[in-house]
């Protein structure tokens, strides 16, 4: 299609685009410190056959936990902490309230047992919500090594007294080992379209899917340094899949809680 054959929405999916494209490109250009230093831990735990435990507190953030966990290319020793609490197939506008509920990510983290020696990954796009605060400051305590995934932009300028912020308004990136910026932009979602009031197209989920797979590959390429071929899930749907993921399962059965 020419230029000149472009309707006004084919233009905006253009803009969008090209905003998910810089987006992702500024966090790979400028997250490579944080990243690298966190993606070296995992590859520690990793090779000493210990879990990465990843949890997304949040309706959508949710997504983050589930993109590492299970996924074709993704790494077997990744434990996802799927809480019922604030996925959105229980409800949305329960999901929202649970992730605002001081106490709620305590609860979550102590369950799952964390503790010394435990790696923690919290992706959350905004960096602010009270369950992520309090599931960070928990870990914390329990010796948890916590790498946080989130927005500091959209942390930063969120107002102290946002109903969705923590009692002690803190934010992730502050109280994490490591933090990566996917730097969301407030508000998240980035296309005007003229005539309507309220913007539409959120970048949220391609940030935090780009950070955390780049996270995934760094510390396959530390594993494959040093010598270690880690177990990676096949797609169950590619010739011969379910006999290559076959020969780990029982590797992992038990030790990872939704497998």
């Amino acid at each position: 299609m020419s230029d000149k054959d472009a309707t006004p929405a084919d233009r905006l999916c253009e803009t969008y685009l090209g905003g998910v494209v810089d987006l992702m490109r500024a966090i790979h250009e400028q997250e490579k410190g944080p990243m690298e230093a966190a993606a070296s831990r995992m590859a520690e735990q990793i090779a000493s056959d210990r879990l990465i435990h990843i949890f997304g507190p949040g309706g959508h953030s949710n997504l983050a936990s589930q993109e590492l966990f299970f996924r074709a290319g993704g790494l077997m020793h990744i434990n996802a902490i799927l809480d019922e609490g604030t996925l959105l197939s229980n409800g949305a506008l329960r999901s929202m309230a649970i992730e605002r509920t001081p106490g709620y990510g305590k609860v979550v983290i102590e369950n799952q047992g964390l503790g010394e020696g435990d790696l923690l990954i919290l992706a959350n796009a905004y960096g602010i919500n009270s369950a992520l605060i309090d599931a960070a400051l928990t870990a914390r305590e329990r010796g948890v090594f916590v790498i946080g995934v989130s927005s500091r932009t959209h942390a930063d300028q969120t107002a102290p007294d946002h109903p969705a912020r923590h009692p002690s308004r803190q934010n992730l990136h502050d109280i994490v080992d490591i933090s990566i910026d996917t730097k969301v932009p407030v508000g998240d979602a980035i296309i005007e379209v003229p005539g309507v009031s309220e913007n539409t197209s959120a970048v949220s989920t391609f940030a935090n899917a780009f950070a955390l797979n780049c996270l995934v590959i760094r510390t396959i390429a530390h594993l494959g340094e040093t010598g270690e071929d880690p177990p990676i899930w096949r797609s169950g749907n590619a010739p011969g899949g379910d006999e290559a993921n076959g020969r780990f399962l029982e590797k992992f059965r038990g030790r990872v809680r939704s497998l």
